[in-house]
């Protein structure tokens, strides 16, 4: 059943998605319009929100806890993506965690390149912390581009002296925007949704002339150190595998409690799938399972 499930998903996923080619500002309509259709459970209500000076979906799942709080960081490759488009794969983490759910609509290249993304990340979650939220009650969670930026706000609040967050989740990061991993290559026939390519061509509107080694926009050259708990899921059929298993490398290097769960067969960002896809279902609730447990410790 699994199998037939994921063969569904990558025909899909074959048959060609959204022109992301063309000027930016024309893609992201297209891009908008494929997230669009993604299902989004009826049970959820979204708010809209002011979050660090900047706009932000807030939703609250049925039975979550108040107290807690998950920022979220959505994909996109720092070019494509807003709340809206990512309010039903932020919800779904923020119900498995149990947790009150921020998603942030933070600034995108090529109109505000690094390190605005990574300033807006850093406001909300001050924001957070003004707010009245303890650090020990606040996750941070992020997916592709999102997960490289979750790692990012991790070393620029440590950098600024703010208290850690209890936890953070790594959806299939984009951690080295140099697209040096080896994977890069060996997986691109599987990859039915990345090429390399594509995201050297993100890359270049992100870093808009910064070097592609750049600890603030390839945080798998960053100093690690002192980093709250990692959970970092993946799929083994994406570009972006090395750039997860080096991640994890380099974390646990640096003293960091790091687990690596490498999905077999998994697309980038499957749990975006779970409406279809029992793999996406149980990687979203071993996710929320994971941030739950470092929660009010």
């Amino acid at each position: 059943m699994e199998d037939q499930e994921l063969e569904q998903l990558l025909v899909a996923l074959r048959s060609g998605g959204p022109d992301l080619s063309g000027p930016p500002a024309v893609a992201r309509v297209s891009f908008e319009a494929m997230m669009a259709g993604m299902p989004v459970a009826e049970d959820l209500a979204f708010e809209a929100v002011t979050l660090g000076g900047r706009p932000a979906l807030r939703v609250a799942p049925p039975g979550t806890d108040a107290d807690r709080q998950l920022l979220y960081l959505h994909g996109g490759a720092y070019v494509f993506g807003s709340p809206q488009a990512y309010r039903g794969l932020g919800a779904e983490i923020a119900r498995a965690a149990h947790a009150q759910g921020w998603i942030l609509d933070y600034r995108l290249a090529p109109e505000s390149p690094c390190p605005a993304a990574i300033e807006d990340a850093l406001a909300a979650y001050r924001g957070l912390l003004e707010g009245g939220a303890q650090a020990s009650d606040i996750v941070i969670a992020g997916d592709s581009a999102g997960g490289g930026l979750t790692l990012a706000l991790l070393v620029a609040a440590r950098d600024a002296g703010l208290p850690m967050p209890a936890a953070a989740l790594l959806l299939c990061p984009w951690a080295d925007l140099a697209c040096a991993g080896e994977t890069m290559a060996s997986k691109a026939a599987e990859d039915p949704s990345l090429t390399p390519e594509s995201l050297a061509a993100m890359a270049a509107l992100y870093l808009a002339g910064r070097s592609a080694i750049s600890p603030e926009a390839s945080p798998l050259y960053a100093d690690l150190q002192g980093l709250p708990p990692l959970l970092i899921q993946v799929g083994s059929s994406e570009v972006l595998l090395s750039d997860a298993t080096r991640l994890a490398a380099a974390a646990g290097a640096a003293g960091v409690e790091v687990t690596l769960r490498v999905w077999p067969r998994m697309v980038h960002v499957w749990h975006s799938f779970g409406f279809m896809l029992g793999a996406g279902r149980r990687a979203t609730a071993e996710a929320g399972a994971f941030l739950a447990a470092h929660l009010h410790r």
